[in-house]
């Protein structure tokens, strides 16, 4: 997906000087997220469900009066590590529409991608252990942040390969349904790209994400509500 339509692909990690501390238990839950996207407001949803067989499935979409976007990933837990299976990538802006599915198959230790992309970028691309995929960065970070792990990350995302990590910039208090947390900042800075997130330990995923271009915000997605 391009910038406009991928707005939270490239969430990684840097390294922390903290104790090791198990990983969180996975555990369903939704998010509901206050969004501005394009400059213009919108509602977000992030959603964690068990499919059964230590399988899950981890869905964001964003809607305005622009655009609709939806990513989903299914994955599994392996030795602590979240290890993507297969993936679907919607977005429609305006009358732009785009659909992309990926198959991270494990036995063979490749990856290939259908649907509305490139030749070239349709893999096979060779798997290593520990590799995610875009969206699934997102979940990982707020645990590996937890239990004291270098947020490090290969992503392997349509047809590419691109080795991410994040530095932590500081503390910061955010507000989440009329209650204040104190949140850990980590940025990742990618040419004219920057995604900022604040991680606080209450909850598996970040309790906002920044996603700014040349300057400007492009996507703002804070938590409104966690159950």
């Amino acid at each position: 997906m391009n910038t406009l339509s991928r707005p939270l692909t490239w969430i990684a990690a840097a390294t922390l000087s903290m104790a090791s501390l198990p990983a969180m238990a996975l555990e369903p839950f939704k998010a509901d997220y206050l969004a501005s996207y394009m400059g213009m407001q919108a509602n977000g949803t992030m959603t964690l469900a068990s499919e059964g067989s230590n399988k899950w499935r981890y869905s964001l979409q964003v809607k305005n009066q622009l655009a609709d976007l939806s990513q989903s990933t299914v994955f599994e837990e392996v030795r602590g590590q979240l290890r993507p299976l297969s993936s679907q990538d919607r977005s429609a802006l305006l009358v732009k529409k785009r659909n992309v599915q990926a198959n991270y198959n494990w036995t063979s230790n490749q990856a290939t991608w259908t649907g509305d992309i490139k030749p070239d970028r349709a893999g096979p691309i060779a798997l290593k252990a520990g590799d995610m995929d875009a969206l699934l960065i997102n979940l990982a970070i707020a645990r590996d942040l937890a239990a004291g792990k270098p947020l490090t990350y290969r992503m392997v995302d349509e047809g590419r390969i691109k080795n991410m990590t994040y530095r932590v910039i500081g503390k910061e208090s955010i507000t989440v349904g009329g209650k204040s947390y104190e949140a850990t900042k980590v940025s990742r800075a990618d040419g004219n790209k920057e995604l900022i997130a604040w991680i606080v330990p209450e909850f598996p995923v970040p309790a906002r994400m920044l996603q700014r271009e040349s300057g400007r915000d492009a996507l703002d997605l804070t938590i409104r509500s966690m159950n």
